[in-house]
């Protein structure tokens, strides 16, 4: 139940989806791997599932240079977003996503969805979240003009959610999740579900790691969501 208290300090508690909510990283590796390769392009399954969380132009940038022919580009983006739409019935939700958003929302957090992810592929997400009674907002790569690892994805959702970055905590499972949150100003808890490990997240900046949503719900009072008044 919201209260006078909690609406003159509000809090604002920003997710990323894929990886963090939704069990989707291994997926994009996979369909972006066969979009590439249907292109003509041969390119690692490791060096993709490091750059997922990124927007597909920051993406391609990193997989296939910046002096590329970027006549494909769309072409090779089109293709991912078909090929991965074939999952959208079947993704598969991180255990205790759902109920971590409903206990921060209970708790007086705004909840607010900060995504790399397009409008249809949101739209999936949350479908497959099934949390919509918990999330006040969220934004995807089409609200945006700079994707992740920039801070404008952060900074938009939390003007979503009418909050200041102290007021924030942001979480994620990817290195780019944590460089967007503290270009915003925003503390990022880290989640080791999206496959990217402990060391890399802690040294991006990470102020805590856990191992996937519903560790950090079990240790939510001890976290620092527990910790902001």
């Amino acid at each position: 139940m919201t209260t006078a208290a909690s609406e003159a300090h509000p809090r604002a508690a920003v997710f990323d989806v894929d990886g963090t909510l939704v069990d989707t990283n291994y997926l994009h590796a996979v369909t972006w791997f066969e979009a590439f390769r249907q292109a003509g392009h041969r390119v690692a399954m490791t060096d993709i599932h490091h750059t997922v969380g990124m927007g597909s132009d920051r993406l391609m940038d990193r997989l296939l240079g910046e002096d590329r022919d970027r006549d494909d580009d769309a072409a090779i983006s089109a293709a991912h977003s078909t090929l991965y739409a074939t999952w959208f019935e079947r993704l598969a939700v991180l255990d205790g996503a759902p109920e971590l958003l409903r206990a921060l929302s209970d708790r007086d957090w705004r909840v607010v969805l900060a995504t790399s992810a397009k409008g249809a592929e949101l739209a999936a997400l949350r479908r497959a979240l099934g949390a919509d009674d918990a999330i006040r907002a969220a934004t995807s790569a089409d609200d945006v003009e700079e994707s992740k690892p920039a801070a404008e994805p952060v900074r938009v959702a939390l003007e979503e959610a009418d909050v200041p970055p102290q007021r924030a905590l942001f979480v994620g499972d990817t290195v780019w999740d944590v460089e967007a949150a503290r270009a915003a100003g925003v503390d990022c808890i880290a989640l080791l579900s999206g496959g990217i490990g402990r060391d890399d997240l802690e040294r991006a900046g990470a102020i805590a790691v856990y191992r996937n949503p519903a560790a950090l719900l079990a240790a939510l009072d001890d976290s620092p969501f527990g910790r902001m008044d």
